[in-house]
């Protein structure tokens, strides 16, 4: 069967008509195409496919608000946390204590309702794990999850702070319909995470109906959710490989979305009338990042010298496709007043030689930078690298390792990679989420090593601080610290993209980078 006839058969009924979308019906759906079937849906456990799934499965007890930006669009509003499956929450003693209240008629597919004992089963789980969730516990300080009644839960934190309102409005940990995992779990699997490979039971908008590998998957609106219907009934998450096909099928309107779209195609899309693209810059700057602990980047002449030596400007072109845009921070503007323009680095190779020099190099330096294929961007970003820094004298060796290889490499108490390529990317839209995340010493993704005493401090009061003013100013010392500091060459960031047949609105961007179902829906052309 070709792709086409898979595809039109896996709609059962609801056809694309069209470059301008979907026909009207009672039972719409959705076609999605990515490069391969979801292979899993435990959020502790990302797979292939999991997180695209998942942010459409389960939700949090609290959600961001939504602003217009400059241009009118409906962005997160990364100040505000408003209620969600929990109506309200109060604090005692000094923030420390929060207690939420779960609104009533939230219920998962199978029809259980949505209880305290539900979420302190996540939260049990997700420590128990020590996984995604576990994380999540740990930078929010979260000491203890108590049922107080059916609808009230307590958070006992270690310390009143302003990351844990935000990881509510996360899927990590998910909340799951306790009922139905503790149907699946057995004596060897008390968590059910066999089950939660190849199933779902949330309380958000849609459902895993089924799943077929090298096919794709098919997901169904919750016939409980509570909160306002999603305009598309169905989603038919298929599998294509190749994004030339994927870039075939959403011009002639077979698909309604493509997902991961590499530059390539990206910059032709962008062109085409058939063929609508959305983007914007996400929290995920590609870097190129140095390990202060391993020569000859323990002298910070020489990655200052690397920093200047860069071509940001050709990387841009070269590598984005003019898509990308530049970054000045390990944090991204997304967190708004948070941030400032911290590493205003731009290439001064007469700079970096001096540097170089003084450094005891003068005759210049061999390095060597690893990569992988982790992101898209990685290949390209190293050979334009290499490109550039060798005519400030920084002879650069390429060594392309395997990706398992690179995650190894970069877990805590390894982390032995000198110079490679890193993308870290902020789901929890807190200023203090994203530094302990990139940069902390206990950061996950503090994959360069990167160990400063006062940097931590900073962060450390962060997370356990209030006032939004004081909040920000410690913000703004910790960039001026890590720029400083001179461990990152900071790029672009490569942006997240919404490739859609043209009909679709009510894209909105979150942290995670996925695309969110409910919010869409098909507004026919006219004329």
């Amino acid at each position: 069967m070709s792709i086409r006839s898979a595809l039109l058969s896996a709609v059962a009924g609801a056809a694309l008509v069209g470059a301008s979308g979907l026909a009207a019906a009672q039972d719409r759906t959705f076609i999605f195409a990515s490069v391969s079937t979801p292979v899993g849906f435990d959020t502790d456990r990302w797979l292939s496919g999991t997180l695209e799934s998942a942010v459409n499965v389960y939700e949090g007890l609290t959600k961001h608000g939504v602003k217009k930006d400059a241009s009118g669009r409906d962005v997160i509003d990364a100040d505000k946390v408003e209620p969600h499956m929990a109506e309200s929450w109060t604090q005692t003693e000094g923030g420390k204590v929060v207690t939420y209240r779960i609104k009533k008629g939230v219920k998962s597919h199978f029809g259980n309702e949505l209880t305290a004992h539900d979420v302190v089963n996540s939260w049990d789980m997700a420590r128990d794990r020590k996984l995604v969730g576990n994380f999540m516990i740990t930078v929010g300080r979260v000491a203890k999850v108590e049922a107080v009644s059916d609808s009230e839960v307590k958070f006992t934190l270690g310390t009143g702070n302003n990351i844990f309102p935000r990881i509510l409005t996360t899927i990590f940990p998910a909340l799951i319909d306790s009922k139905i995992q503790k149907e699946n779990a057995t004596a060897d699997d008390k968590w059910a995470t066999k089950w939660q490979e190849k199933a779902t039971a949330g309380f958000g908008p849609y459902h895993l109906e089924s799943v077929k590998a090298g096919e794709g998957a098919t997901f169904i609106a919750n016939r409980n959710y509570f909160a306002d219907k999603p305009y598309y009934s169905r989603v038919v998450y298929r599998e294509v490989p190749s994004p030339a096909t994927r870039a075939a099928l959403v011009k002639s309107a077979q698909i309604h979305y493509a997902d991961q779209m590499p530059i390539q195609q990206l910059v032709d899309l962008i062109k085409d009338r058939n063929v609508k693209v959305d983007s914007v810059p996400g929290t995920g700057a590609a870097t190129l990042r140095m390990n202060p602990n391993l020569k000859p980047f323990d002298d910070i002449r020489v990655r200052k010298a690397v920093q200047l030596a860069f071509d940001y400007e050709a990387a841009g072109e070269a590598v984005f496709r003019g898509l990308g845009e530049r970054s000045w921070s390990i944090l991204a503007p997304a967190h708004g007043e948070a941030y400032i323009e911290s590493q205003k680095v731009n290439t001064d190779l007469a700079a970096a030689r001096k540097l170089l020099s003084e450094a005891g190099h003068a005759n210049g330096i061999d390095i060597q930078l690893e990569y992988t294929d982790n992101w898209w961007w990685e290949e390209s970003l190293a050979i334009q690298a290499k490109d550039a820094l060798a005519k400030a004298g920084i002879r650069v060796d390429l060594k392309r390792i395997p990706r398992t290889e690179m995650n190894s490499r970069r877990a805590i108490g390894k982390r032995d990679l000198p110079f490679f390529p890193h993308l870290a990317n902020a789901f929890v839209l807190a200023p203090a989420y994203a530094f302990y995340l990139s940069a902390h010493t206990q950061g996950s993704s503090n994959v360069n090593d990167y160990k400063s005493p006062e940097f931590d401090r900073i962060v450390d009061e962060m997370i356990g601080e209030t006032n939004p003013a004081r909040a920000n100013q410690l913000s703004h010392e910790a960039q001026r610290i890590h720029a400083n500091d001179s461990t990152f060459v900071i790029s672009h960031f490569p942006k997240t993209y919404a490739v859609t047949v043209p009909c679709i609105t009510g894209w909105l961007w979150y942290p995670h980078d996925r695309l969110v179902w409910k919010h869409l829906s098909c507004t026919e052309r006219r004329g």
